[in-house]
């Protein structure tokens, strides 16, 4: 309880008036910053990937902002640069509304690339290994700790193997602070 709505504030989904506290990001009050500013810095890659009717390319490059070059080393990151060397329209393959032309795991391994091209400093992770084949989900967890080391990751998981590995774990029980410390303090089976 609360996990997800600790995403819905970071990223001001939800009033601010009904907030108690402030949210601070390098020293900042998010409350002071616009939201375009603020989420424009933050990358999420969700429980339930979020694709739109489009093409590849736009799936993973909304905004027009990075060249052809630098969507394929996103794919290439996250193993689907064969998906689109695979097929004649390459980045402009057509991505079916909700994403239903392609399987559960490369639904989220375009979500992954999309946030790796974005190359934001906070990465927020909600479950986003959930619903992916144990190989997917393995291979998920590789690129997040090798292109993500740098930066900070909020991970919301169930399964506390996602986060045995991260260096500080806060941990909810019904919507309070249960535990907040370095994993080997925390029992984690």
């Amino acid at each position: 309880a609360g996990k997800s709505s600790l995403l819905q504030a970071l990223f001001r989904l939800v009033d601010q008036s009904a907030i108690s506290g402030a949210i601070l990001i390098d020293d900042i009050d998010i409350s002071c910053l616009s939201l375009n500013y603020l989420r424009s810095h933050l990358s999420v890659i969700p429980q339930v990937p979020i694709l739109f009717c489009g093409t590849l390319r736009y799936n993973i490059d909304p905004f027009e902002q990075y060249s052809d070059e630098e969507c394929l080393r996103a794919l290439e990151s996250v193993q689907l640069k064969q998906l689109v060397y695979n097929h004649p329209q390459g980045l402009s393959l057509l991505v079916a509304e909700s994403g239903t032309n392609l399987s559960a795991g490369e639904r989220q391994l375009v979500c992954v690339a999309r946030a790796i091209l974005k190359k934001s400093h906070i990465l927020l992770i909600d479950e986003a290994t959930a619903n992916v084949d144990h190989t997917t989900d393995r291979m998920i967890q590789e690129v997040i700790a090798d292109k993500f080391r740098d930066r900070t990751i909020l991970t919301i998981a169930h399964r506390l193997n996602t986060v045995a590995n991260s260096d500080r774990i806060l941990m909810l029980q019904q919507g309070e602070v249960a535990y907040f410390d370095v994993p080997s303090n925390i029992n984690l089976t």
